[in-house]
């Protein structure tokens, strides 16, 4: 099968083109599955506006556009219903009425160790070891709520480090995070968008080679994730071979698909 899961849409301010579009794009390309996981909004207290994810606002038309979609395409591509999502204790509870109300999967992408209202980004803080720490603390703490189908860019610590300075705050966050992904059994996943802009010659910092070398032995299933942000990202069926040559070369088992899709 040749399915992805993490899949944006304009709603999230970083993105670009029509829920259709990126349906179109997934079928042009090939896939059996697309699952949209648009950064998922949170009621934040005190009025606090994020500008990197929708507004509460936002989701009714975003669950009736995916599902009006689903059903529009299901003769050619199965759609899923998502988000990605960072686990915010304070807002454990939100995420919970999502998923009661017909959300089919979650992606753990933890941008913020913890609420974005109070704490930075995770690419900045994470230039400090402390931040490393916390970091890798949130998304054990994630996984271990067993709320999540695959963790994004877990090598997300080295947004804003090279690959010189993965030292030994890297190397046990970096455990943490595979360990508690294998025993939850569920996959990490390869991001194709931090590759894209790495052929292109921008560093992203990840996907991490020290990363993805050091925990091999935890032998870690990996799915690999578009990051779509643009249905030009789907179409790219070179960027898709380049992902998996590359992890098939480490020495990984790809899975190619979620649980939702057995």
């Amino acid at each position: 099968m040749k399915c992805n899961y993490h899949t944006h849409t304009l709603r999230c301010m970083h993105a670009e083109g029509s829920d259709e579009s990126y349906v179109r794009a997934a079928v042009a390309a090939g896939f059996d599955v697309l699952g949209f996981s648009d950064h998922v909004p949170f009621p934040f207290a005190g009025g606090y506006r994020s500008t990197i994810r929708m507004p509460m606002s936002d989701l009714d038309d975003y669950v009736d556009s995916v599902r009006t979609l689903k059903k529009k395409y299901a003769d050619r591509i199965r759609i899923h219903l998502g988000f990605e999502a960072e686990y915010f204790p304070r807002y454990r509870d939100h995420l919970l009425r999502l998923r009661d109300a017909g959300t089919e999967y979650f992606v753990l992408g933890q941008h913020y160790a913890d609420s974005e209202e109070d704490t930075p980004y995770t690419g900045l803080e994470c230039r400090t070891d402390d931040g490393v720490r916390r970091y890798a603390d949130a998304v054990v703490n994630g996984i271990q709520t067993g709320l999540f189908s695959c963790v994004a860019h877990p090598d997300l610590m080295m947004r804003h480090r090279t690959s010189d300075q993965f030292n030994l705050a890297c190397v046990y966050a970096s455990d943490m995070i595979c360990q508690a992904a294998k025993e939850a059994d569920i996959p990490i996943e390869f991001n194709l968008l931090g590759l894209s802009l790495q052929l292109a010659g921008i560093d992203r910092g990840y996907p991490s080679v020290p990363f993805w070398t050091h925990v091999r032995r935890w032998q870690n299933r990996v799915i690999i994730g578009v990051d779509a942000h643009s249905p030009l990202l789907l179409r790219d069926a070179a960027l898709w071979r380049e992902g998996h040559d590359r992890v098939e070369a480490l020495g990984y088992e790809i899975t190619d698909h979620l649980p939702i899709d057995d």
